[in-house]
């Protein structure tokens, strides 16, 4: 799908560490605030319990789960967009990606000192949605230049279009993210293609150490108590944990993960998460070769869906055969699900839903 989750957060928070559990491309972890002077790029796979499920009811040879790109972000600093630390040139890595995971530091290691002298994530939290800010003013700004040029010659929509920059001006200059700016959606347009940083969804992750894992710790309260009047919310991590968790076996992990009372690895929990946020969902295909899961946005059409098979499945598309993941599980085959009258066809204008079982008919 050509979409990405950009890691960010400040310096020494673990976003590297977090990165290298998620992904199969192992990136060089320090100590030293702003040693790294590169992003990271890495392909993660989306863990799904169903594609083990289906293999139940499908013998196949393989099977592959849907994938995303995840960038670790070097890290920010309290004037990073004046050129602080490792400065702006990574805002562009920040602005080409879809949505943002923001690591939070809420643990204590005197061997790893602060870059600001203390420990406090809700602070880190605010630093760097300032930096971000300061460059989304400019970015609104200069649009706003643009289009008092064009209005002069009495275009309406640009006399609009300020007035919705100036609202998006104004919630910046306050200190507030663009994402939360009080605009209407069909409004939002005008801000396309500047591409705000603020405006790109979030998700919070707490960092904490192994003793914080199942309660969390004083640093996680205080980041709930920040986000407590958003939509936004915070997922709790022990990266030097996950780590561990990574390099073992599936059956080493089960036990790993009961010891420290955890159902799944939590890096788990954050990659369908990111998925969600980046707006995708996944259906499969199930056959004795391969049973696949396949990224679409929502709200995809069959044939948009039969796409991202092959091209020459969209343009010669003439219908879907459809099966939802529980009725294939409930009823056990194909055929079964055919007799329970669950089996259905749909043309080209059916919004294919999250776990559905396609096989696509066409001809070219």
């Amino acid at each position: 799908m050509g979409l990405n989750c950009g890691i960010i957060g400040i310096a020494n928070c673990g976003k590297t560490t977090l990165f290298n559990c998620m992904s199969e491309v192992k990136a060089e972890t320090t100590s030293f605030a702003f040693s790294s002077n590169k992003s990271n790029i890495g392909i993660i796979k989306v863990p799904d319990p169903r594609l083990y499920e289906l293999e139940q009811y499908q013998e196949t040879e393989k099977i592959v789960p849907a994938t995303i790109e995840i960038v670790d972000i070097p890290g920010m600093a309290k004037g990073s967009s004046k050129g602080e630390g490792v400065g702006n040139s990574f805002l562009s890595d920040i602005r080409n990606a879809d949505a943002l995971i923001h690591v939070l530091r809420c643990y204590d290691n005197e061997e790893m000192p602060h870059i600001d002298g203390s420990v406090d994530p809700v602070r880190d939290m605010q630093t760097i949605d300032l930096e971000l800010q300061v460059k989304d003013l400019e970015s609104v700004q200069k649009k706003i230049i643009r289009m008092e040029k064009i209005a002069k010659s009495g275009d309406k929509d640009a006399k609009h279009a300020i007035e919705i920059l100036k609202i998006y001006e104004n919630h910046l200059e306050n200190m507030g993210n663009a994402r939360t700016a009080p605009v209407k959606e069909s409004d939002q347009k005008y801000i396309d293609d500047i591409f705000l940083l603020t405006a790109k969804p979030v998700m919070y992750v707490c960092n904490v150490a192994e003793e914080s894992i199942t309660d969390g710790n004083k640093y996680t309260k205080a980041v709930e108590e920040e986000l407590i009047n958003t939509n936004e919310k915070a997922l709790v991590i022990a990266a030097e944990i996950e780590s561990e968790i990574a390099e073992l076996s599936i059956d080493e992990r089960a036990d790993f993960l009961k010891d420290y009372g955890l159902s799944e690895p939590s890096v788990d929990k954050i990659i369908r998460k990111a998925y969600d946020m980046l707006n995708l969902q996944s259906f499969f295909t199930v056959g004795p070769k391969e049973i696949k899961a396949w990224t679409i946005k929502k709200g995809m059409t069959a044939p948009e869906a039969a796409g991202t098979i092959h091209s020459d499945l969209q343009r010669g598309f003439i219908r879907a055969e459809v099966m939802s993941y529980e009725d294939f599980v409930k009823y056990g085959s194909e055929k079964a699900v055919k007799e329970a009258g669950k089996f259905r066809l749909e043309g080209k204008n059916y919004i294919v839903n999250e776990g559905d079982i396609l096989h696509i008919r066409f001809n070219v």
